[in-house]
């Protein structure tokens, strides 16, 4: 059984400028981080022109596609019959994605089969991170 899901999405910038062509991302889920995923955006979709990975809980993913989600750096939202809005905010200002739901949920269908929500803790060895944690003191 793979311990990572890595699943490309078609992402539409939403911006002042002309309308961007869809730009590529990626969604990742890891069983070792079972309660984040992470949002890939390649470097040429970037305004500094370097790869940018967005962490954020997977139950915030889950209910922005049901409801308007999410109070810091990243929100999530419902938008119309087939597309999901996810905002990330940072100093430099604000990105406004918007990707297919049916992408979406075939991601957060696969993160279930492999970590069933619920049972997030069972895959933390926390006597392990302890230790880590410990050995630098």
């Amino acid at each position: 059984m793979p311990i990572v899901i890595e699943q490309p999405v078609e992402a539409r910038l939403v911006a002042a400028a002309p309308r961007m062509p869809s730009i590529p991302a990626t969604l990742h889920y890891d069983r070792r981080d079972p309660f984040a995923v992470r949002m890939t955006f390649p470097a040429p979709a970037t305004l500094e022109g370097v790869e940018v990975c967005w962490t954020f809980s997977r139950e915030l993913l889950t209910e922005g596609l049901t409801e308007s989600v999410g109070h810091g750096d990243v929100r999530v939202r419902p938008y119309g019959y087939d597309r999901t809005v996810l905002e990330f905010h940072a100093p430099e200002g604000t990105a406004v994605v918007h990707v297919r739901t049916g992408e979406v949920r075939r991601f957060l269908d696969a993160t279930g089969e492999l970590v069933p929500v619920g049972l997030e803790h069972l895959q933390l060895d926390l006597d392990h991170d302890l230790a880590q944690l410990m050995r630098d003191v």
